[in-house]
């Protein structure tokens, strides 16, 4: 029988208490692991923080310009109809008289914008107020429009002093998105892409 004065006698209640003790952080670190992200998903729900994976690269236009009664021509004279039933997306330019090298290469950058649509492709249009650029990139879903005063009129902050803003355009003529000069062309693709999904 073993004396218990003797220095061995607590040493199977000391590996017993460091098992338990292991087994209790093992069970804490568990449940954090699946009830923290919740929590912070709670505390970012309810005070209205999202992270910036889930909002729009474009800056979301509110109160939308409605361009519904502003039909464009194409510059032919032709009209351009809007067609909602269609669900024609459209990214529309409208650049200062004397844009060149600048125009030239964001002509380039919506060209490629809309080779990645893939598939979708032919469910966004590209709309140029005026002339194209020599050199210009000529997607197969560019509409050369005449240019237009009054509908250049409701586009939000048209002639900034950085350069040419690009904005989007909903199935119905509703302006929704602005995109300020010298934007990440992917954002706008990642916009649209999103846009397309929901048709």
């Amino acid at each position: 029988m073993t004396d218990p004065a003797s220095p061995n006698s607590g040493a199977p209640n000391a590996d017993f208490n460091r098992q338990r003790n292991r087994n209790r952080l093992v069970l804490v670190l568990i449940a954090a692991f699946f009830f923290v992200p919740m929590l912070v998903a709670g505390i970012l729900r309810f005070t209205d923080h999202h992270p910036a994976v889930n909002r729009q690269h474009g800056e979301l236009l509110e109160p939308k310009p409605d361009l519904r009664a502003h039909e464009p021509r194409l510059a032919d004279g032709k009209p351009y109809p809007w067609q909602p039933q269609a669900r024609v997306w459209r990214i529309l330019v409208a650049p200062q008289p004397g844009c060149f090298d600048a125009c030239v290469k964001l002509s380039r950058e919506l060209d490629t914008v809309w080779q990645l649509f893939g598939k979708d492709a032919d469910q966004v249009d590209i709309l140029w107020f005026g002339a194209l650029p020599e050199g210009a990139a000529r997607p197969a879903s560019l509409r050369l429009l005449a240019d237009s005063p009054s509908t250049r009129a409701l586009l939000p902050r048209l002639n900034d002093p950085a350069g040419t803003p690009v904005y989007v355009i909903d199935p119905n003529g509703f302006v929704i998105l602005r995109y300020a000069p010298g934007f990440e062309p992917g954002g706008l693709r990642a916009d649209l892409v999103k846009l397309l999904k929901l048709m």
